[in-house]
């Protein structure tokens, strides 16, 4: 099965583009990443079981592609973190401290709390799209949560 670029393009580009940014940290490489995704993609030789498996692959290739972004030399000349955040739109002040505290995470954690709350993956899914086991991912799940608690709660009760 091999869907046409042009529909998985409107589909996932969203997806895509947030998985990449939250490994990689910045849009311009984030929209880069999914272009060379789609890409591969459309010169990929492979057959597809279902939607799904496409889906999850496309994510994993743009997830190996974003962690090759920050190894590369050419990462340290490009637009930190802070000047992106400052074209950001949140409705809420809550949303924009949960996005920047999310953003602060450790790696592992962020991409984990990624596909597991805005993508809607199971615990089994991301093991399989990351190459981890179950467990692990249920460990960073749970690290990241706790993380992310211990943050927020700072972060909230100083509001009230």
């Amino acid at each position: 099965m091999k869907q046409p670029v042009e529909e998985l393009t409107e589909r996932y580009r969203d997806n895509l583009f947030a998985v990449a940014f939250h490994v990689c940290k910045n849009a311009a490489d984030a929209d880069d990443i999914v272009q060379e995704t789609f890409l591969q993609y459309y010169v990929a030789k492979k057959e597809f079981d279902s939607e799904a498996h496409i889906r999850a692959w496309l994510i994993r290739v743009a997830v190996n592609k974003a962690k090759n972004v920050n190894r590369s030399f050419w990462r340290q000349h490009k637009v930190p973190l802070e000047e992106y955040m400052e074209s950001l739109v949140f409705e809420t002040q809550k949303e924009e401290t949960l996005f920047e505290t999310v953003m602060k995470l450790p790696q592992k954690y962020r991409i984990i709390i990624h596909l597991y709350y805005y993508e809607d993956y199971s615990v089994r899914e991301i093991g399989e799209i990351l190459s981890l086991k179950e467990s692990n991912v249920k460990v960073r799940l749970s690290r990241g949560r706790k993380l992310l608690k211990e943050a927020l709660k700072e972060d909230w009760d100083d509001d009230e």
